[in-house]
């Protein structure tokens, strides 16, 4: 991410694991269900936003304008988020991430660029609380990819599979543990880019 100079590698390496993650969730964009569209389509603007932020500051360093610019666009995203949050709980997690996405870009903006050297942008507190939440999502995501073996196991995808396509199937774009794989890897994305800040 650009708020430290530290080595390249890691930055590359959070380039593409959020452009790879945003690249799958335009994939399930593609789903029947449309809950699961919209969903899709706010993490594949935040995989990609991630992927941009993190490109690292030796490559390129972006205008002072453009953080403004992310803010407001993550902003939206975040209005967006909240409306969506009257009808599905799960809408409260993508307003908390499009949150610490302006939050981040907010912090760029107002601190001089011998700070992104630092790794000294941002409030602690806030950072901090982002942090927790982050951390917290990220081990209980881990925790719901474990394998459910059995009959319950088979029960619980053979409901996926009817409710998705009617014939028991499931295409890339609905696969359950891969769309939690995504938001598994958005976080840890998430709690290495505040870890920078």
């Amino acid at each position: 991410m650009r708020v430290h100079g530290g080595p390249a590698s890691p930055g590359w390496l959070l380039v593409a694991l959020c452009a790879a993650t945003g690249a799958y969730c335009l994939l399930r964009m593609r789903s029947p269900v449309e809950e699961q569209r919209r969903a899709a389509g706010g993490e594949a603007l935040m995989g990609f936003g991630m992927a941009a932020m993190a490109v690292p500051a030796a490559v390129f360093t972006p205008p002072s304008w453009a953080w403004p610019v992310y803010a407001g666009v993550f902003g939206a995203a975040a209005l967006r988020a909240l409306w969506g949050a009257r009808r599905t709980p799960h809408h409260l997690h993508h307003l908390l991430g499009t949150a610490a996405m302006v939050y981040m870009a907010l912090a760029m903006a107002a601190s001089p660029a011998h700070h992104h050297e630092h790794g000294d942008s941002g409030v602690p507190l806030v950072t901090g609380v982002l942090l927790l939440y982050f951390v917290g999502y990220v081990l209980l995501s881990g925790i719901r990819l474990v394998p459910v073996t059995g009959a319950v196991g088979g029960a619980i995808g053979d409901a996926v599979g009817d409710a998705v396509d009617g014939r028991g199937s499931v295409g890339w774009g609905d696969r359950p543990e891969l769309a939690r794989a995504c938001r598994l890897s958005m976080g840890i994305g998430m709690v290495a880019m505040l870890l920078t800040l």
